[in-house]
């Protein structure tokens, strides 16, 4: 159990349950083969059966850690921080983000887009999930919707929820790790079809960074 002091620091996004910080290169979506400095925040009840850091769903097991240590850690390596989790959008980032723009840091985010937004945003990538859709908000200002493509029915999802981005957001369909033999030859077949979406592929496996 937290203290009082420390409850109501996180609840205010002063403090965050961070479950790992790390400088590498961003695998994914637009941004893919760019240098980034990685920020996971703990906690997450999307609960997607295929996902890859389910350790992340537990915030509990994520101590709480002052934005101001975050912020410092990350303005010694990158330019740019992508904050992820979990999901990220749990907690109040207005406080993270205020303090990372501060340093003159880009500030991207990676977010189902479940919870309501809250934070400053350089590059919003929206990857939505059947089990918990995002709020309009999220759709409004997506710069990029990626979808998980786990199975056929993944196409007709994607569709769904292109038709609730707004017109700048752009579109990337990417095959789930597990399944990538069977579904990048649809993918790539399907994109050649439906030339507004982009094939995003998760390179930093490929590349085995984190």
């Amino acid at each position: 159990m937290l203290d009082k002091e420390t409850q109501l620091a996180v609840e205010k996004g002063v403090m965050l349950p961070l479950m790992e910080e790390f400088y590498t290169i961003q695998g994914e979506g637009y941004h893919t083969g760019t240098a980034a400095y990685f920020i996971r925040i703990g906690g997450c009840d999307v609960g997607c059966h295929w996902c890859d850091v389910k350790e992340s769903w537990n915030s509990e097991l994520h101590p709480p850690t002052h934005s101001n240590i975050i912020v410092e850690n990350a303005k010694k390596h990158a330019e740019t921080v992508v904050v992820t989790g979990g999901e990220p959008l749990m907690w109040d980032m207005s406080n993270l983000t205020a303090k990372l723009k501060n340093e003159h840091l880009k500030v991207h985010i990676e977010t189902s887009g479940a919870y309501a937004v809250t934070g400053q945003w350089d590059w919003f990538c929206l990857s939505p999930k059947k089990n918990k859709l995002p709020v309009d908000e999220a759709y409004n200002i997506a710069n990029e919707l990626k979808v998980i493509v786990f199975n056929k029915h993944d196409f007709i999802f994607a569709e769904e929820q292109a038709a609730k981005v707004n017109k700048e957001a752009i579109l990337f369909l990417q095959p789930e790790w597990s399944k990538k033999e069977q579904m990048t030859p649809l993918i790539v077949d399907y994109v050649m079809k439906n030339p507004k979406w982009r094939v995003s592929l998760q390179t930093h496996k490929y590349l085995n960074i984190p």
